[in-house]
Protein backbone atom coordinates (compact mmCIF):
# COMPACT_ATOMS: atom_id res chain seq x y z
CA UNK A 1 0.00 0.00 0.00
CA UNK A 2 2.86 2.50 0.88
CA UNK A 3 3.84 2.27 -2.72
CA UNK A 4 0.43 3.17 -4.54
CA UNK A 5 1.46 7.21 -5.13
CA UNK A 6 4.91 6.03 -6.57
CA UNK A 7 3.44 2.86 -8.77
CA UNK A 8 0.98 5.68 -10.04
CA UNK A 9 3.79 8.23 -11.57
CA UNK A 10 5.61 5.22 -13.09
CA UNK A 11 3.22 3.51 -14.98
CA UNK A 12 1.68 6.90 -16.16
CA UNK A 13 4.88 7.99 -17.65
CA UNK A 14 4.66 8.94 -21.25
CA UNK A 15 6.61 5.87 -22.53
CA UNK A 16 4.36 3.39 -21.80
CA UNK A 17 1.02 4.88 -22.97
CA UNK A 18 -0.98 2.97 -25.80
CA UNK A 19 -3.14 4.03 -28.47
CA UNK A 20 -5.68 6.45 -27.20
CA UNK A 21 -9.49 5.79 -28.05
CA UNK A 22 -9.65 9.42 -30.36
CA UNK A 23 -6.69 7.68 -32.26
CA UNK A 24 -8.80 4.43 -32.49
CA UNK A 25 -11.58 6.29 -33.92
CA UNK A 26 -14.04 6.10 -31.14
CA UNK A 27 -16.61 8.94 -30.79
CA UNK A 28 -15.73 12.17 -28.42
CA UNK A 29 -17.39 12.22 -25.32
CA UNK A 30 -20.48 14.92 -24.72
CA UNK A 31 -17.93 18.23 -23.86
CA UNK A 32 -20.32 19.11 -20.70
CA UNK A 33 -23.37 17.01 -18.61
CA UNK A 34 -26.54 17.89 -19.49
CA UNK A 35 -29.17 19.34 -17.59
CA UNK A 36 -30.69 15.98 -16.03
CA UNK A 37 -32.57 17.74 -13.65
CA UNK A 38 -34.28 19.97 -15.87
CA UNK A 39 -34.80 23.45 -13.36
CA UNK A 40 -32.24 26.13 -14.82
CA UNK A 41 -31.02 29.36 -13.27
CA UNK A 42 -30.08 32.13 -15.59
CA UNK A 43 -27.00 33.62 -14.19
CA UNK A 44 -25.98 37.40 -15.23
CA UNK A 45 -23.87 37.56 -18.33
CA UNK A 46 -20.30 37.93 -17.88
CA UNK A 47 -19.96 41.02 -20.14
CA UNK A 48 -22.44 43.17 -18.27
CA UNK A 49 -20.80 42.46 -14.62
CA UNK A 50 -19.61 45.68 -13.31
CA UNK A 51 -17.25 44.56 -10.46
CA UNK A 52 -14.26 46.50 -9.14
CA UNK A 53 -10.78 46.11 -10.84
CA UNK A 54 -7.86 44.80 -8.87
CA UNK A 55 -4.11 44.58 -9.68
CA UNK A 56 -2.66 41.37 -10.80
CA UNK A 57 0.23 41.41 -8.67
CA UNK A 58 -1.97 42.85 -5.43
CA UNK A 59 -4.26 39.58 -6.31
CA UNK A 60 -1.36 37.40 -6.00
CA UNK A 61 0.27 38.80 -2.83
CA UNK A 62 -2.67 39.07 -1.24
CA UNK A 63 -3.30 35.78 -1.68
CA UNK A 64 -4.09 33.27 1.41
CA UNK A 65 -6.31 30.42 2.47
CA UNK A 66 -9.27 32.20 4.31
CA UNK A 67 -11.44 30.25 6.57
CA UNK A 68 -13.39 32.29 8.38
CA UNK A 69 -16.12 34.52 6.48
CA UNK A 70 -18.67 37.26 7.21
CA UNK A 71 -22.18 36.48 7.25
CA UNK A 72 -22.50 38.81 4.32
CA UNK A 73 -23.96 37.06 1.20
CA UNK A 74 -22.28 36.95 -2.08
CA UNK A 75 -24.24 38.40 -4.68
CA UNK A 76 -25.76 36.24 -7.98
CA UNK A 77 -23.61 38.81 -10.32
CA UNK A 78 -20.66 37.76 -8.34
CA UNK A 79 -21.38 34.05 -8.34
CA UNK A 80 -21.52 34.49 -12.28
CA UNK A 81 -18.29 36.53 -11.90
CA UNK A 82 -16.49 33.62 -9.97
CA UNK A 83 -17.98 30.83 -12.33
CA UNK A 84 -17.16 32.69 -15.32
CA UNK A 85 -13.32 32.84 -14.45
CA UNK A 86 -12.74 29.48 -13.32
CA UNK A 87 -14.54 27.70 -16.20
CA UNK A 88 -15.91 30.07 -18.16
CA UNK A 89 -16.74 29.42 -21.97
CA UNK A 90 -15.06 31.92 -24.48
CA UNK A 91 -15.85 29.66 -27.90
CA UNK A 92 -17.49 26.67 -28.54
CA UNK A 93 -15.55 24.69 -31.59
CA UNK A 94 -18.36 22.58 -32.79
CA UNK A 95 -18.97 19.57 -30.86
CA UNK A 96 -14.85 19.04 -31.09
CA UNK A 97 -13.92 21.28 -28.13
CA UNK A 98 -14.26 24.34 -25.61
CA UNK A 99 -11.90 27.54 -25.29
CA UNK A 100 -11.73 28.93 -21.81
CA UNK A 101 -10.64 30.99 -19.03
CA UNK A 102 -8.39 27.88 -17.70
CA UNK A 103 -6.20 25.79 -19.49
CA UNK A 104 -6.79 22.32 -19.92
CA UNK A 105 -4.84 19.34 -21.89
CA UNK A 106 -5.74 19.02 -25.08
CA UNK A 107 -8.68 21.27 -24.21
CA UNK A 108 -10.42 18.54 -22.93
CA UNK A 109 -12.13 19.97 -19.58
CA UNK A 110 -12.75 17.25 -17.79
CA UNK A 111 -14.12 18.90 -15.03
CA UNK A 112 -17.42 19.95 -14.02
CA UNK A 113 -18.42 22.29 -11.16
CA UNK A 114 -20.92 21.77 -8.36
CA UNK A 115 -21.95 24.76 -6.25
CA UNK A 116 -22.97 24.28 -2.88
CA UNK A 117 -24.87 27.65 -2.13
CA UNK A 118 -25.25 28.36 1.42
CA UNK A 119 -25.47 32.30 1.00
CA UNK A 120 -25.99 33.65 -1.89
CA UNK A 121 -29.12 36.48 -2.91
CA UNK A 122 -31.17 35.10 -5.42
CA UNK A 123 -30.32 30.93 -4.57
CA UNK A 124 -32.07 28.65 -2.44
CA UNK A 125 -29.87 27.01 -0.30
CA UNK A 126 -28.44 23.37 -1.73
CA UNK A 127 -26.68 22.03 -4.52
CA UNK A 128 -26.13 23.37 -8.06
CA UNK A 129 -24.20 21.88 -11.02
CA UNK A 130 -22.62 24.81 -13.24
CA UNK A 131 -23.68 24.43 -17.35
CA UNK A 132 -20.83 26.72 -18.60
CA UNK A 133 -21.75 26.55 -21.94
CA UNK A 134 -24.67 28.13 -21.48
CA UNK A 135 -23.76 29.84 -18.37
CA UNK A 136 -26.45 28.76 -16.05
CA UNK A 137 -27.00 26.73 -13.16
CA UNK A 138 -29.12 23.22 -13.06
CA UNK A 139 -30.27 22.69 -9.78
CA UNK A 140 -29.82 19.23 -8.03
CA UNK A 141 -30.81 19.22 -4.47
CA UNK A 142 -32.51 22.14 -2.14
CA UNK A 143 -31.81 21.23 0.87
CA UNK A 144 -29.69 23.03 3.32
CA UNK A 145 -29.07 19.84 5.26
CA UNK A 146 -26.53 19.28 2.29
CA UNK A 147 -23.99 21.68 3.88
CA UNK A 148 -23.92 19.49 6.77
CA UNK A 149 -23.35 16.06 4.74
CA UNK A 150 -20.16 17.70 2.48
CA UNK A 151 -18.65 18.98 5.93
CA UNK A 152 -18.86 15.64 7.44
CA UNK A 153 -17.47 14.00 3.76
CA UNK A 154 -14.21 16.68 4.34
CA UNK A 155 -13.24 15.50 7.79
CA UNK A 156 -15.87 17.88 9.37
CA UNK A 157 -14.31 21.09 8.18
CA UNK A 158 -17.06 23.23 9.59
CA UNK A 159 -16.41 26.29 7.65
CA UNK A 160 -17.76 24.84 5.21
CA UNK A 161 -21.24 25.48 6.39
CA UNK A 162 -19.70 28.73 7.15
CA UNK A 163 -18.91 29.70 3.58
CA UNK A 164 -21.08 31.82 1.21
CA UNK A 165 -20.58 28.57 -1.86
CA UNK A 166 -18.01 25.91 -2.02
CA UNK A 167 -16.94 24.83 -5.39
CA UNK A 168 -16.95 21.22 -5.95
CA UNK A 169 -14.85 20.24 -9.11
CA UNK A 170 -14.87 16.53 -10.40
CA UNK A 171 -13.69 15.35 -13.74
CA UNK A 172 -15.51 12.92 -16.19
CA UNK A 173 -12.51 10.55 -16.67
CA UNK A 174 -13.54 9.70 -20.46
CA UNK A 175 -13.57 13.12 -21.37
CA UNK A 176 -9.68 13.23 -20.42
CA UNK A 177 -8.90 9.63 -21.27
CA UNK A 178 -10.29 9.56 -24.89
CA UNK A 179 -7.39 11.25 -25.87
CA UNK A 180 -4.74 10.67 -23.04
CA UNK A 181 -5.49 7.42 -22.25
CA UNK A 182 -4.20 6.74 -18.14
CA UNK A 183 -1.49 9.62 -18.19
CA UNK A 184 -5.09 11.75 -18.61
CA UNK A 185 -5.65 11.04 -14.67
CA UNK A 186 -2.40 13.02 -13.77
CA UNK A 187 -3.82 16.05 -16.30
CA UNK A 188 -6.62 15.97 -14.76
CA UNK A 189 -5.18 17.03 -11.37
CA UNK A 190 -3.26 19.51 -13.24
CA UNK A 191 -6.45 21.22 -14.51
CA UNK A 192 -7.86 21.66 -10.77
CA UNK A 193 -5.13 23.21 -9.90
CA UNK A 194 -5.49 26.07 -12.83
CA UNK A 195 -9.18 25.91 -11.76
CA UNK A 196 -8.72 26.49 -8.15
CA UNK A 197 -5.82 29.49 -8.44
CA UNK A 198 -8.53 31.45 -11.11
CA UNK A 199 -10.88 31.52 -8.25
CA UNK A 200 -8.32 32.57 -5.54
CA UNK A 201 -6.72 35.37 -7.53
CA UNK A 202 -11.01 36.68 -8.75
CA UNK A 203 -12.18 36.20 -5.43
CA UNK A 204 -9.69 39.04 -4.08
CA UNK A 205 -11.49 41.89 -6.59
CA UNK A 206 -14.52 41.14 -4.08
CA UNK A 207 -13.30 41.06 -1.12
CA UNK A 208 -13.88 37.37 -0.66
CA UNK A 209 -11.40 34.85 0.60
CA UNK A 210 -11.12 30.89 -0.23
CA UNK A 211 -9.79 27.98 0.81
CA UNK A 212 -9.26 24.96 -1.23
CA UNK A 213 -9.77 21.72 0.33
CA UNK A 214 -8.32 18.23 -0.87
CA UNK A 215 -9.03 16.03 2.28
CA UNK A 216 -12.34 14.32 1.70
CA UNK A 217 -13.54 10.74 1.98
CA UNK A 218 -13.95 10.43 -1.54
CA UNK A 219 -16.65 7.80 -1.51
CA UNK A 220 -18.59 9.79 1.21
CA UNK A 221 -18.91 12.72 -1.09
CA UNK A 222 -19.07 11.14 -4.45
CA UNK A 223 -22.46 9.64 -3.01
CA UNK A 224 -23.72 13.15 -1.95
CA UNK A 225 -22.86 14.29 -5.54
CA UNK A 226 -24.97 11.19 -7.12
CA UNK A 227 -21.87 10.16 -8.86
CA UNK A 228 -20.09 6.37 -9.31
CA UNK A 229 -16.63 7.90 -8.55
CA UNK A 230 -15.38 5.53 -11.72
CA UNK A 231 -16.79 7.73 -14.54
CA UNK A 232 -16.87 10.80 -12.60
CA UNK A 233 -15.16 11.49 -9.38
CA UNK A 234 -14.78 13.88 -6.85
CA UNK A 235 -11.44 15.49 -7.27
CA UNK A 236 -11.44 19.19 -5.60
CA UNK A 237 -12.96 21.80 -3.34
CA UNK A 238 -12.98 25.35 -1.97
CA UNK A 239 -15.30 27.07 0.10
CA UNK A 240 -15.79 30.85 -0.80
CA UNK A 241 -16.85 33.92 1.69
CA UNK A 242 -17.10 37.74 2.44
CA UNK A 243 -13.94 38.93 4.40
Amino acid sequence: MNKIGKDFMEKTKFQYAERSDQSLGYPQPPLQKGNESGEVIDLPKPDNLNLEKIDLRKAIENRVSVRNYSQDPLALEELSYLLWCTQGVKEVIGSAATMRNVPSAGARHALETYILVNNVEGLEEGLYLFLPIEHKLSKIISDNSVAEDVSQACLDQTFIKKSAVTFIWTAITYRMKWRYGERGYRYMHLDAGHVCQNLYLSAESLNCGVCAIAAFFDDKLNAILDIDGEEEMAIYLATVGKK
